[in-house]
């Protein structure tokens, strides 16, 4: 949604949002696209410094990884495991997950950017991982989580290499982002190729 002095997503699939640089002109325009009291995520290279009419939710530090080599993880699954594609009728499921785990911003339309894949424990959705933004070269995997009572079995670098193993067979790069404090985090993508590219500024702000 918008132009090319800000978008965003539609506010059923996320409050990412973008302007080419922290203007006037620019907060406007978001303005426009943003309810009373919604909420969109900024990321620069340098602090944000949203005007009078916005409010800071929240803010830190995000870095940027790449893989053009990435390392697969070939690892078996338990016994007790079942893996499969993701459908609209499990983004329920996928909501509740990410809210208990926090990954990054996912809603009911998030599905709709791309293919997601999910491990299941007794019937119930235990890790998942996907595609979110894509642009020439590149798709971005991203909403990589597991349920806190599933951790430590690997998960997260199996879904993430189903979902790695996808970009590759197309000739794209694979790319994420996590936050910056979140050392554990980057640890299993650096084991998986990723490297560092880019470390950026974000906040979540609110329409007054």
């Amino acid at each position: 949604m918008g132009g090319e002095a800000a978008r965003r997503y539609p506010d059923r699939i996320g409050p990412l949002s973008a302007m080419p640089a922290q203007t006037q002109a620019g907060y406007e325009a978001l303005h426009s696209l943003t309810p009373v009291g919604g909420a969109v995520a900024l990321f620069f290279l340098e602090p944000l410094r949203p005007p009078q009419g916005w409010s800071m939710v929240r803010g830190g530090q995000l870095v940027q990884m790449v893989a053009p080599r990435p390392r697969l993880a070939d690892a078996p699954l338990p016994v007790d495991a079942e893996l499969r594609a993701l459908a609209a009728e499990d983004a329920p499921a996928m909501v509740e997950l990410a809210e208990l785990t926090e990954p990054g911003p996912f809603r009911l339309g998030t599905i709709a950017l791309g293919g997601y894949f999910g491990i299941f424990l007794d019937g119930r959705l235990a890790a998942m991982a996907g595609r979110r933004m894509a642009m020439p070269g590149f798709v971005e995997v991203s909403a990589v989580c597991t349920h806190p009572e599933a951790r430590g079995r690997g998960f997260a670098s199996v879904l993430m290499s189903r979902v790695m193993a996808g970009i590759v067979d197309e000739g794209r790069v694979p790319f994420l982002h996590a936050l910056a404090s979140n050392d554990s985090a980057v640890r299993v993508y650096e084991r998986l190729g990723f490297t560092l590219r880019q470390t950026f500024h974000f906040a979540a702000v609110r329409r007054e």
